[in-house]
Protein backbone atom coordinates (compact mmCIF):
# COMPACT_ATOMS: atom_id res chain seq x y z
CA UNK A 1 0.00 0.00 0.00
CA UNK A 2 3.06 2.30 0.78
CA UNK A 3 4.58 1.53 -2.79
CA UNK A 4 1.25 2.58 -4.52
CA UNK A 5 0.74 5.97 -2.04
CA UNK A 6 3.85 7.10 -2.72
CA UNK A 7 3.14 6.82 -6.62
CA UNK A 8 -0.06 8.05 -6.76
CA UNK A 9 1.12 11.15 -4.83
CA UNK A 10 4.05 12.03 -7.18
CA UNK A 11 1.68 11.39 -10.21
CA UNK A 12 -1.04 13.72 -9.24
CA UNK A 13 1.75 16.66 -9.03
CA UNK A 14 2.44 17.57 -12.51
CA UNK A 15 1.54 15.14 -14.32
CA UNK A 16 3.23 12.56 -12.41
CA UNK A 17 2.05 11.63 -8.86
CA UNK A 18 -0.37 12.94 -6.49
CA UNK A 19 -2.57 11.45 -3.93
CA UNK A 20 -5.59 9.17 -5.14
CA UNK A 21 -8.03 9.22 -2.63
CA UNK A 22 -9.92 6.09 -4.05
CA UNK A 23 -9.22 3.07 -1.81
CA UNK A 24 -10.65 0.70 -4.19
CA UNK A 25 -7.79 1.43 -7.01
CA UNK A 26 -5.12 1.58 -4.23
CA UNK A 27 -5.68 -1.47 -3.22
CA UNK A 28 -6.29 -3.08 -6.79
CA UNK A 29 -2.68 -1.66 -7.07
CA UNK A 30 -1.51 -3.15 -4.36
CA UNK A 31 -2.66 -6.47 -4.63
CA UNK A 32 -1.63 -6.46 -8.17
CA UNK A 33 1.83 -5.82 -6.61
CA UNK A 34 2.06 -7.81 -3.84
CA UNK A 35 0.38 -11.17 -6.36
CA UNK A 36 3.57 -9.77 -8.88
CA UNK A 37 6.02 -10.00 -6.29
CA UNK A 38 4.71 -13.29 -4.83
CA UNK A 39 4.75 -14.90 -7.92
CA UNK A 40 8.29 -13.73 -8.38
CA UNK A 41 9.56 -15.47 -5.34
CA UNK A 42 7.27 -17.94 -5.07
CA UNK A 43 6.30 -18.97 -8.58
CA UNK A 44 9.61 -21.49 -8.27
CA UNK A 45 8.52 -22.95 -5.76
CA UNK A 46 4.81 -23.12 -6.15
CA UNK A 47 5.33 -24.67 -10.05
CA UNK A 48 7.72 -27.20 -8.08
CA UNK A 49 5.48 -28.16 -5.57
CA UNK A 50 2.42 -28.47 -7.36
CA UNK A 51 4.73 -30.91 -9.75
CA UNK A 52 5.36 -33.17 -6.92
CA UNK A 53 1.93 -33.01 -5.92
CA UNK A 54 0.85 -34.07 -9.50
CA UNK A 55 3.31 -36.71 -9.32
CA UNK A 56 2.12 -37.99 -6.16
CA UNK A 57 -1.57 -37.98 -6.54
CA UNK A 58 -0.55 -39.97 -10.19
CA UNK A 59 1.41 -42.88 -7.95
CA UNK A 60 -1.21 -42.73 -5.39
CA UNK A 61 -3.78 -43.31 -8.53
CA UNK A 62 -1.44 -45.74 -10.26
CA UNK A 63 -0.95 -47.72 -6.93
CA UNK A 64 -4.61 -47.40 -6.27
CA UNK A 65 -4.55 -49.44 -9.96
CA UNK A 66 -2.54 -51.85 -9.14
CA UNK A 67 -3.73 -52.73 -6.08
CA UNK A 68 -7.42 -53.08 -7.31
CA UNK A 69 -5.50 -55.59 -10.33
CA UNK A 70 -4.09 -57.53 -7.76
CA UNK A 71 -7.45 -57.44 -5.38
CA UNK A 72 -9.14 -58.68 -8.97
CA UNK A 73 -6.98 -60.75 -8.94
CA UNK A 74 -7.63 -62.46 -5.57
CA UNK A 75 -10.92 -62.71 -6.54
CA UNK A 76 -10.77 -64.47 -9.57
CA UNK A 77 -8.68 -67.10 -7.40
CA UNK A 78 -11.07 -67.23 -4.88
CA UNK A 79 -13.75 -67.78 -7.25
CA UNK A 80 -11.52 -70.24 -8.47
CA UNK A 81 -10.98 -72.12 -5.71
CA UNK A 82 -14.93 -71.56 -4.51
CA UNK A 83 -15.53 -73.48 -7.79
CA UNK A 84 -13.02 -76.26 -6.53
CA UNK A 85 -14.21 -76.55 -2.92
CA UNK A 86 -18.05 -77.02 -4.54
CA UNK A 87 -16.92 -79.62 -6.53
CA UNK A 88 -15.31 -81.38 -4.01
CA UNK A 89 -17.63 -80.91 -1.40
CA UNK A 90 -20.20 -82.41 -4.71
CA UNK A 91 -17.81 -85.63 -4.83
CA UNK A 92 -17.15 -85.97 -1.00
CA UNK A 93 -20.95 -85.78 -0.58
CA UNK A 94 -21.80 -88.22 -3.40
CA UNK A 95 -19.32 -90.71 -1.65
CA UNK A 96 -20.67 -89.99 1.34
CA UNK A 97 -24.13 -91.07 0.22
CA UNK A 98 -22.59 -94.31 -1.15
CA UNK A 99 -20.28 -95.28 1.65
CA UNK A 100 -23.82 -95.00 3.91
CA UNK A 101 -25.78 -97.24 1.41
CA UNK A 102 -22.65 -99.92 1.42
CA UNK A 103 -23.10 -99.58 5.27
CA UNK A 104 -26.51 -99.83 5.15
CA UNK A 105 -26.30 -103.11 2.78
CA UNK A 106 -23.95 -104.42 5.09
CA UNK A 107 -25.76 -104.06 7.97
CA UNK A 108 -28.77 -105.10 6.73
CA UNK A 109 -26.98 -108.44 5.59
CA UNK A 110 -25.60 -109.22 9.17
CA UNK A 111 -28.92 -108.78 10.80
CA UNK A 112 -30.31 -110.73 8.23
CA UNK A 113 -27.66 -113.49 8.88
CA UNK A 114 -27.97 -113.14 13.34
CA UNK A 115 -31.64 -113.27 12.41
CA UNK A 116 -31.27 -116.80 10.13
CA UNK A 117 -28.63 -118.03 13.39
CA UNK A 118 -31.80 -116.92 15.59
CA UNK A 119 -33.84 -119.23 13.79
CA UNK A 120 -31.53 -121.77 13.33
CA UNK A 121 -30.84 -121.75 17.34
CA UNK A 122 -34.51 -120.97 18.02
CA UNK A 123 -35.38 -124.42 15.97
CA UNK A 124 -32.27 -126.09 17.44
CA UNK A 125 -33.83 -125.01 21.15
CA UNK A 126 -37.50 -126.57 20.35
CA UNK A 127 -36.14 -129.77 19.26
CA UNK A 128 -33.80 -129.34 22.23
CA UNK A 129 -36.58 -129.44 24.52
CA UNK A 130 -39.40 -131.29 22.46
CA UNK A 131 -36.57 -134.34 22.81
CA UNK A 132 -36.21 -133.65 26.64
CA UNK A 133 -39.97 -133.74 26.75
CA UNK A 134 -40.37 -136.43 24.81
CA UNK A 135 -37.57 -138.20 27.00
CA UNK A 136 -39.35 -137.20 30.22
CA UNK A 137 -42.83 -138.58 29.00
CA UNK A 138 -41.37 -142.05 27.72
CA UNK A 139 -39.54 -142.56 31.34
CA UNK A 140 -42.78 -141.38 33.39
CA UNK A 141 -44.71 -143.96 31.00
CA UNK A 142 -42.21 -146.32 31.21
CA UNK A 143 -41.83 -146.04 35.17
CA UNK A 144 -45.76 -145.96 35.36
CA UNK A 145 -45.54 -149.42 33.06
CA UNK A 146 -43.07 -150.77 35.26
CA UNK A 147 -45.21 -150.07 38.22
CA UNK A 148 -48.01 -151.57 37.27
CA UNK A 149 -46.23 -154.47 35.92
CA UNK A 150 -44.63 -155.18 39.26
CA UNK A 151 -47.83 -154.23 40.74
CA UNK A 152 -48.99 -157.37 38.67
CA UNK A 153 -46.37 -159.84 39.28
CA UNK A 154 -46.90 -159.25 42.79
CA UNK A 155 -50.03 -159.60 43.31
CA UNK A 156 -50.55 -162.49 40.77
CA UNK A 157 -51.98 -163.19 37.08
CA UNK A 158 -55.35 -163.96 37.38
CA UNK A 159 -57.38 -165.66 34.65
CA UNK A 160 -58.12 -162.93 32.58
CA UNK A 161 -54.74 -161.24 32.41
CA UNK A 162 -53.00 -165.34 31.48
CA UNK A 163 -55.17 -164.94 28.49
CA UNK A 164 -54.45 -161.23 27.27
CA UNK A 165 -50.63 -162.23 27.77
CA UNK A 166 -50.56 -165.87 25.89
CA UNK A 167 -52.45 -164.50 22.98
CA UNK A 168 -49.79 -161.42 23.04
CA UNK A 169 -47.68 -164.16 22.51
CA UNK A 170 -49.47 -166.25 20.48
CA UNK A 171 -50.01 -163.18 17.96
CA UNK A 172 -46.09 -162.20 18.08
CA UNK A 173 -45.04 -165.99 17.11
CA UNK A 174 -47.36 -166.33 13.83
CA UNK A 175 -46.42 -162.31 12.55
CA UNK A 176 -42.72 -164.04 13.31
CA UNK A 177 -43.71 -167.25 11.63
CA UNK A 178 -45.29 -165.37 8.37
CA UNK A 179 -42.17 -163.55 7.63
CA UNK A 180 -40.13 -166.09 7.03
Amino acid sequence: MSLSLFTDLSLAHGGGFGFNGNILETNIINLAAVVGIVISFVGGNLTQLLEDRKKTILNNLEEANQRALEAQERLSQARAQLEIARKKAKEIREEGIQKAAQEIKFCVSQHEERIALLDEFKQETISFYQQKAFKQAYVYLISRIMTRVRERLNTGLDASAHVVVNNYYVSRFTDYAARK
